[in-house]
């Protein structure tokens, strides 16, 4: 059964759970039936501490991603957590040109992806992670977040 725990720590207006569990399961399907994740949305500082201190980078930044670290006897449907920056991402949308909601929904996609796996540290991955991404935007009607 999915299960999403959604938390709010940031003073910034936010999409509702539905909206996020709606992508979330967007990203997971055809790949997980059944899943557990949780959502912290945060303000800057927030941001800018786990940036610096799990990825070395003293800014904020839209989102990071935390997959569950689960022995492998343990068969839990644990993805792991994400944490997104509700400032970054609205500056970020209005920066380039999107609407909010299209924006959240991209980052909470390739959120969810980093969470299984993907990513984007050569052109190789990023190719790949990207056409997941547009894929998947583009399943729930959305435009191409890299056009």
């Amino acid at each position: 059964m999915p299960d999403l725990d959604l938390q709010c720590a940031s003073t910034a207006p936010v999409p509702d759970a539905d909206d996020f569990h709606h992508w979330v399961a967007a990203a997971l399907a055809g790949r997980r039936d059944d899943w557990e994740l949780a959502i912290r949305l945060v303000d800057e500082d927030e941001s800018r501490l786990l940036n610096r201190d799990y990825r070395g980078h003293d800014r904020p930044t839209n989102v990071l991603s935390f997959p569950a670290e689960l022995p492998a006897d343990v068969a839990l449907p644990l993805l792991g957590d994400l944490v997104i920056c509700a400032p970054v991402v609205i500056r970020e949308a209005a920066g380039q040109g999107k609407t909010e909601r299209a924006h959240w929904a991209h980052l909470t996609i390739h959120g969810v992806l980093h969470l299984l796996g993907f990513d984007h540290m050569t052109s190789v991955e990023a190719e790949c992670m990207e056409g997941e991404e547009r894929a998947i935007m583009a399943r729930l009607g959305w435009p191409d977040p890299y056009a």
